[in-house]
């Protein structure tokens, strides 16, 4: 299969180049940026006679999409780019792919609920986003839904890995050049690394699941506040930074967080047979390579 990937210079679409390197598909990763090193093609994504005219020279069976607009408190300030990164380019994706009777897998976020619940959310729980972010993100999914294209909706959390800015590197560098910080105690999620979340795209594409379409929830297993995350950051690099547990009040951002957007991860599990690494364990892969 010829399989393109959007957004291939971010942190998704990064760990896929890494585990992409021993499949059998022909991979095209395409972006808007370039980084030294990395073969991308140039693709607008919210162009559709862009990404048609990519689709048809390269005879594209599936697209990966990793892009989006993800910073969530400028997503507050500039509602129009978040609209058309992660609702309109979706849908152009999603049109493209119907009009080739080809395969979407699209990357969508725990955003999309409000967080008020205090029990894993299932992938049939009903949406409530509380920001720009999260409700852009379901316009996202419904265009993906409503096109009639074949697709795999991949809700994932947390998303952290060696490259670009991500909470587990912004606490490591912290950890490193204070005596004390804060983090808030009373979020609670699942991280997700973004190596585990890109092997389990290319497994569906190894192992020909591609056709097992549907919306599924994948983040790695277990749950904890950020503050324990920090925690646990801070104690495998050694450091003696002193960090202390904060309320979200103490630290007000422009958009809402989910207070508990722990997924449930049943149905990913049991439908590609796959076996998902504890976050703690990833965590500690993820350290290793940044070293």
């Amino acid at each position: 299969m010829n399989v393109l990937v959007t957004g291939a210079n971010g942190q998704l679409g990064r760990e896929l180049r890494n585990q992409a390197s021993g499949s059998p598909h022909r991979f095209i990763f395409s972006d808007v940026t370039s980084v030294p090193g990395l073969d991308t093609v140039f693709l607008d994504i919210t162009n559709i006679d862009a990404v048609r005219l990519v689709a048809e020279s390269e005879g594209v069976d599936v697209i990966v999409n990793c892009a989006a607009y993800t910073d969530v408190d400028r997503a507050e300030d500039d509602p129009a780019m978040a609209e058309l990164l992660n609702h309109t380019a979706a849908g152009v994706l999603a049109k493209v792919c119907s009009e080739r009777d080809s395969t979407l897998v699209h990357i969508s976020t725990d955003y999309i609920f409000s967080g008020e619940g205090c029990v894993p959310y299932r992938e049939d729980d009903a949406p409530s986003p509380r920001s720009v972010y999260g409700s852009t993100k379901l316009a996202g999914e419904e265009s993906v839904l409503h096109s009639g294209c074949s697709s795999i909706i991949l809700r994932t959390a947390w998303l952290y890995s060696p490259y670009g800015k991500n909470f587990v590197k912004t606490i490591a560098r912290l950890v490193d050049e204070k005596e004390q910080i804060k983090v808030v105690f009373d979020q609670c999620g699942s991280p997700t690394y973004a190596a585990d979340l890109a092997a389990l795209i290319v497994k569906i594409l190894d192992k020909n699941m591609i056709e097992r379409c549907g919306v599924y929830h994948f983040t790695d297993e277990g749950a904890i506040s950020w503050y324990d995350f920090a925690m646990a950051i801070r104690d495998l690099l050694g450091s003696l930074c002193e960090v202390l547990p904060c309320r979200s009040e103490d630290y007000p951002a422009r958009a809402r967080r989910p207070h508990y957007s722990v997924l449930d991860k049943s149905l990913v599990k049991e439908t590609f047979d796959v076996k998902i690494p504890h976050w703690y364990d990833s965590l500690k892969e993820c350290l290793e390579r940044m070293k």
